[in-house]
């Protein structure tokens, strides 16, 4: 990483934290949190169209075959948030949300006209390449958009939408999929357009929400990044609303820099901030597997275990969900209160003790379909905001020249763990549905694991509530004190 531009002094950064929140902000909120729900109602139509697909008058694929098309959209995300996350990091935000979004519009949508395997495979492939690279691109403008009292409920809840996406997908698809409403070779493909109708609406909402100024700065285009936020400021004050006065030591010293390289990344990750990767690593792993293991097999559960039949299931999987969508939404808040460190710990924590009980409950055979679905919501209301503040985490605790990348990265990992270890192993556990047992050693597994990101949290979770993503991660192209963070240039732990 070479320097290329003159050193600037900027007050930038402390101008958005200072701002109180406005229209400008659920613009931002419901232009780019969208991402979230498009990829809920994804895997939420992958799962319900998965048996259609292997009808003969459609596709008619085998069940291996159904699994491949699941698991190529996940390869998808996985390549498209490393691929988009480093072009967001190199090209800007702006321009890498509009093109994400584009992408998945665009052949999710053709996707409903594949013909056969491969040409559905590939469709998928470049759709999920599309959300992957939202992951990255919108997270990054989210916690860079607004201000720091306010962005931990924020991302969090946002993040807590794809309930909410996945909710929209199982009650379209409980009329789309309907053979007495649609052909069977008509309602699946009609079902896939659902996304991309949903993204097209918030397509000219995008258009209205500015690059991060904050990115602007550390990119030598410090002019740029003070017009970007004076248009924010006139847009709050247009609202009557009055902007507090800025600390005499608000500002920020930067010399801006070429982009980053990998071997740049690496030494920062693994040598500057080791502690902070073990965090990120250990909570989007953790909760990766726990989600996954339990949201693609839960069908099965209440089918095997408990006889309910496939045109019931349905019935259960929505207060599930709206367990995972209300916990962001209201334990949001205490993140940005109590802290990072206690909510994301006692999130994790929590969540895995009841899992432990739900499982020993499932194992004596003390429950009902009822009552195991009552305890999921219980579990995943709390785990739900603890899975939210994981992704919080990776974006906040690194430098701003590399967050999209460091978000993509973590990103890819949960998914392998979580996308393709998980429901593959909870599926052989449960097997022919007859012996309890195995199931419940897988509980205490997901259980175990989320207890080891709840200590992991409780060591090294970052102070970051109410705190400027600068104090929190010094960028690498500052050269002088940033207030609240010291005199080093970075520290590893705080």
């Amino acid at each position: 990483m070479t320097s290329s531009q003159e050193t600037v002094h900027s007050d930038v950064p402390a101008r958005i934290d200072r701002l109180p929140w406005a229209r400008f902000h659920w613009l931002v909120v419901i232009a780019l949190g969208v991402a979230w729900v498009l990829d809920g109602l994804e895997i939420q139509m992958a799962a319900s169209i998965a048996s259609v697909l292997k009808d003969q008058n459609t596709l008619h694929l085998t069940a291996g075959q159904v699994g491949l098309t699941a698991s190529i959209y996940l390869l998808g995300e996985v390549v498209g948030a490393l691929w988009f996350g480093r072009l967001a990091d190199k090209l800007g935000r702006k321009k890498l949300f509009l093109l994400t979004l584009g992408l998945y519009l665009v052949f999710n949508g053709l996707s409903g006209f594949a013909w056969n395997l491969w040409s559905f495979l590939i469709l998928r492939f470049i759709a999920g390449m599309g959300i992957g690279g939202e992951y990255a691109a919108i997270n990054s403008a989210i916690d860079e958009l607004i201000p720091a009292r306010f962005r931990g409920r924020v991302d969090i809840a946002i993040n807590g939408t794809y309930w909410m996406g996945a909710m929209i997908g199982a009650a379209s698809q409980m009329v789309l999929l309907n053979p007495n409403i649609l052909p069977k070779d008509v309602g699946w493909r009609v079902s896939l357009l659902v996304g991309p109708v949903i993204g097209l609406a918030i397509w000219q909402l995008r258009k209205h929400v500015p690059e991060s100024p904050r990115w602007l700065l550390t990119h030598g285009r410090a002019d740029e990044a003070d017009r970007t936020i004076g248009e924010i400021e006139d847009r709050v004050r247009a609202e009557g609303r009055e902007l507090p006065a800025l600390d005499k030591d608000a500002t920020i010293e930067v010399k801006p820099t070429d982009a980053v390289s990998y071997r740049e990344i690496a030494r920062v990750m693994l040598k500057e901030y080791p502690s902070r990767s073990l965090l990120g690593f250990a909570l989007m792993v953790t909760q990766s597997f726990l989600y996954n293991a339990i949201f693609f097999t839960y069908g099965l559960v209440l089918s095997g275990f408990y006889g309910i039949s496939d045109q019931r299931i349905p019935l259960y999987f929505f207060p599930f969900a709206l367990g995972n969508l209300l916990g962001p939404l209201l334990l949001g808040r205490l993140f940005d209160t109590w802290g990072r460190k206690p909510m994301i710990a006692g999130t994790y924590l929590v969540s895995a003790a009841i899992l432990a009980i739900s499982g020993y409950l499932f194992w004596i055979g003390a429950l009902t379909a009822i009552t195991q679905t009552i305890l999921w919501c219980v579990v995943f209301f709390i785990a739900s905001a603890g899975a939210s503040s994981a992704y919080l985490t990776v974006s906040e605790i690194f430098p701003i020249e590399l967050r999209a990348q460091a978000i993509s990265f973590f990103f890819a990992i949960s998914q392998f763990f979580g996308g393709v270890i998980a429901p593959a192993l909870f599926a052989t556990l449960i097997g022919d549905a007859k012996n309890p047992t195995p199931l419940f050693y897988g509980y205490l597994v997901g259980a175990g694991l989320m207890a080891v990101g709840g200590l992991v949290a409780l060591f090294y979770a970052v102070p970051a509530h109410q705190r400027s993503l600068e104090q929190v991660a010094k960028p690498l192209s500052a050269v002088s004190k940033v207030p609240g963070v010291g005199n080093a240039r970075r520290t590893a732990t705080a």
